[in-house]
């Protein structure tokens, strides 16, 4: 019941979140495909231009930048299938083997011309055209030829009227994901670790293997979060509704680089756990201490991990500032790493069996990593190299102001003053 519960709340908040935006989605294109059809009928009077309502329905995309590059894909697409069949149509007539020989050169010639997702639109333009025969194919080349331009235009207009919304924020939950599933492999391999230190150190081959595959999965799926980012930042091109949106893309853009290198870290770490396994130091009482450490350097990792990604999706949110919460989370995770190292530190300094100091040496390597990767002052610094050069100045400028107005560099604080879109309420001394 708790797990039906579970995902029952999980749909219903991904309803509440996603479900304006989809209605809006299906509003788009059943505007845009009515509008094209209106037109067609008007321009091929007594005729049923359904085509036009087809081809604005698979223009329209999710930004202005693809709508721009599959329209014009898909109208090549029209033209050369139209003049292929108006070639054969002269030539012979509908036959299997003419048929089998028209789709073998609209396919070549389409992944030739680079078309893409409209490759196949080539043989179909070309085979609804030869249906008609030899005596009609002229006129229905012309026919289809301007029916999808007309579509084509709607579909592209309706989007530039009426843009979609700039998806940095679908782009921030989609990084916050990857954190989240970064961060829970890491808690529930400390939660297991827990677990052996106290009686079944001998699991640890197993549970290791386990994580290593999950560890894998992640890996493997970033790109989804890369997908979702691609969308964000051409979405802000040529879209009137990007004009007043903040520019967070740089950040999300750091923090998606960040938690790659994280997980790609975290993917290392748990091949070191699982090679270390089948050594032999399990069977002594020390093992029990190793566990521990591990758990605890595991628990600090994943703490870090998941407030980077709240502080990367709040950042990418529109309607949502990021706070000094965010900013404190991060930092209070960071101390913890540092703790974790110290601990870790400590313990190479011990006399250990050669699979044991290894796996020390792993730990600590992936701790200093993920300190690296998810400061504060690392991530402005990147930050300020992802920006467009028109904002990279401006940024310059802020940063070569007088030292009067400058912030001190040993203020623990300085650090996330250029972080964007920081709401917090002014010190008690500012004045």
């Amino acid at each position: 019941m708790q797990r039906w519960r579970g995902a029952m709340s999980r749909e219903l908040a991904r309803v509440r979140r996603d479900g304006r935006a989809a209605v809006l989605w299906s509003l788009r294109i059943t505007v845009a495909a009515t509008a094209s059809y209106v037109v067609a009928s008007l321009v091929f009077s007594g005729t049923e231009p359904l085509l036009a309502p087809l081809t604005a329905m698979l223009v329209v995309q999710v930004t202005p930048i693809s709508l721009l590059a599959s329209g014009l894909d898909r109208v090549v697409a029209v033209v050369a299938g139209v003049a292929l069949a108006v070639a054969f149509a002269a030539v012979v007539p509908l036959q299997w083997w003419s048929l089998g020989l028209l789709i073998l050169i609209s396919i070549t010639l389409g992944q030739f011309l680079r078309l893409r997702d409209n490759l196949v639109e080539v043989a179909i333009s070309a085979m609804l055209v030869l249906g008609v025969g030899a005596i009609g194919a002229e006129a229905a080349a012309w026919q289809r030829i301007a029916e999808t331009l007309v579509g084509a235009a709607v579909g592209i207009i309706a989007t530039l009227v009426f843009p979609p919304k700039v998806a940095s924020s679908d782009a921030g939950r989609a990084i916050d994901d990857l954190a989240d599933d970064v961060s829970e492999l890491l808690a529930r391999a400390a939660e297991e670790l827990d677990t052996m230190a106290e009686g079944e150190p001998e699991r640890l081959a197993g549970a290791a293997r386990e994580w290593l595959d999950d560890a894998r999965r992640i890996t493997h799926n970033i790109p989804v979060a890369g997908a979702a980012l691609i969308r964000a930042e051409e979405g802000r091109r040529l879209n009137v509704r990007a004009v007043r949106t903040p520019h967070v893309e740089p950040g999300l853009r750091q923090g998606l680089e960040a938690l790659e290198h994280t997980a790609v870290a975290i993917r290392g770490l748990m091949r070191s756990v699982a090679e270390a396994s089948d050594g032999d130091w399990l069977d002594d009482d020390s093992a029990r201490d190793v566990l521990r450490d591990l758990a605890e350097t595991f628990r600090r990792l994943a703490a870090g991990t998941d407030a980077f990604g709240e502080l990367v999706r709040h950042e990418g949110e529109v309607q949502v500032s990021l706070g000094r919460a965010d900013i404190d989370r991060l930092q209070e995770a960071q101390e913890g790493m540092l703790g974790a190292r110290a601990r870790l530190d400590s313990a190479l300094t011990r006399s250990w069996p050669a699979d044991v100091v290894e796996l020390y040496a792993a730990a600590r390597a992936t701790v200093r990593r993920l300190q690296h990767e998810l400061a504060l002052d690392e991530r402005v610094r990147r930050q300020l190299r992802l920006l467009p050069p028109r904002r990279h100045s401006v940024r310059s400028a802020i940063r070569h102001r007088s030292t009067l107005d400058r912030p001190d560099p040993t203020d623990p604080d300085a650090e996330t003053q250029l972080m964007p879109r920081l709401s917090d309420d002014p010190p008690e001394d500012a004045p």
